[in-house]
């Protein structure tokens, strides 16, 4: 199976951050990684671990340290990306219709999400303090457009609080969505107590021509090119390889598993002191390391190239992208751009430089928080592509590859 391939594969089986951090854990667990609790004595022994918190997951191997104070490489992803989300009141009737109550979760392209057949994933909590994961695998919403005879304004985005109820696969009767959907996996819709619910697209990923059309490669591209790394990555004598996959990016981060978290803090922390290491050797590794934070860039839009910067043109299948941004909305600094360009110089491929038109609000990433929650040198980097936030977006096939080499070569200098 090639590259692209293996992406469709891991995009198709992770409709929401939880399911995309247990397909990544799976496999890692493949590769020989042991899932450990946070809760148990962090293991001392030299090894490859993994953690889960939720949506994110961190990954590392001690297999090649010889020092409690050696460096870090990092390479940081987000599992999570803009789609509706089930409120929490979410049944409605209308005259014979079940509608479902949605919302939109980061900053969706919302006109996207209309006239497509959705399904439903996420996690449940239930009773006796167990957690599911729940996907239906076909197609039960769907948001329908306003025709355009009712609409000759064509006011373009719908309202976010009252156009995106999902009409229910027509049902007629009373039945609560939460019970229907315990009928379909297997719990009592009576025994949950908490769930984060989110619709995805059922259109499965496709080779379209020379790119990838598939929902969520911001940013699962990159938590498949992250984990492809970690396993294919040499083992470098007193180098420590993480890979670390944060949720709700999209929302600003700031979560007990978000970039503001401790989750990347903690697990250097904890290493470092499994191994023998004090408090002085954690910061003298860090002081050490470099994270090469990872997601997706805007490749130039050959309809709108106007809303680009005019001298950093990015090529769809021009190879990774290295972003930069005076403001701090990316992280890049020269140290950083240094370690990526090197890594890009070793693994043989290109690399393209991005700055944002100056005059546009730049977005970001998780780089400058998780930089400024652990004081290690970041360089925000990505694979470019089209169609950010959108429903279904798009990716040159020739970008999978050489995305993939270049982190494997960071995580191994």
């Amino acid at each position: 199976m090639d590259a692209v391939e293996q992406l469709i594969e891991f995009v198709d089986a992770s409709p929401s951050p939880f399911h995309a951090c247990a397909t990544a854990a799976g496999l890692l667990a493949g590769a020989g990684w042991a899932e450990v609790d946070e809760r148990d004595p962090w293991p001392s022994e030299p090894g490859r671990y993994l953690v889960r918190r939720g949506g994110s997951l961190a990954a590392w191997s001690t297999v090649a340290s010889t020092d409690p104070a050696d460096a870090f490489r990092v390479v940081g992803a987000h599992t999570d990306s803009p789609n509706l989300r089930l409120k929490q009141r979410h049944d409605r009737r209308f005259a014979n219709l079940s509608t479902v109550a949605l919302e939109p979760y980061g900053g969706p392209l919302l006109t996207t999400w209309l006239d497509r057949d959705l399904t439903v994933a996420g996690r449940i909590g239930l009773r006796d303090g167990s957690e599911r994961l729940v996907h239906v695998a076909e197609p039960i919403l769907r948001v329908p457009n306003l025709a355009v005879h009712l609409d000759r304004d064509a006011q373009g985005s719908p309202d976010r609080q009252r156009h995106l109820d999902a009409i229910w696969a027509g049902h007629a009767d009373d039945e609560p969505f939460l019970a229907w959907l315990g009928r379909r996996e297997g719990f009592d819709a009576a025994d949950v107590l908490g769930f984060e619910l989110m619709t995805a697209d059922t259109q499965p990923s496709a080779v379209v021509g020379d790119f990838l059309a598939a929902p969520r490669l911001d940013n699962q591209a990159t938590c498949w090119a992250g984990v492809r790394a970690m396993v294919d990555a040499p083992q470098v004598e007193g180098v420590r390889p993480v890979l670390v996959l944060f949720d709700h990016e999209e929302v600003g981060s700031a979560s007990e598993r978000g970039a503001q978290s401790d989750l990347l803090a903690t697990v250097i922390e904890r290493t470092v002191l499994a191994a023998g290491g004090s408090r002085d050797d954690v910061h003298r590794a860090v002081a050490a390391s470099v994270c090469a934070s990872g997601d997706m860039a805007h490749a130039t839009h050959p309809n709108h190239a106007e809303r680009h910067e005019p001298l950093h043109r990015i090529a769809a299948g021009g190879g990774p992208v290295l972003k930069v941004n005076q403001n701090l909305r990316y992280a890049t600094d020269t140290r950083g751009a240094v370690a990526f360009a090197r890594a890009c110089e070793a693994a043989d491929v290109p690399l393209q430089r991005y700055v944002h038109r100056a005059d546009l609000p730049c977005g970001s990433t998780i780089g400058p928080m998780s930089a400024a929650r652990t004081g290690i040198t970041t360089v925000d980097v990505g694979a470019p592509q089209l169609a950010m936030h959108s429903a279904r977006e798009q990716m040159a096939t020739a970008d999978v590859e050489p995305y993939t080499r270049a982190l494997t070569a960071f995580l191994s200098p």
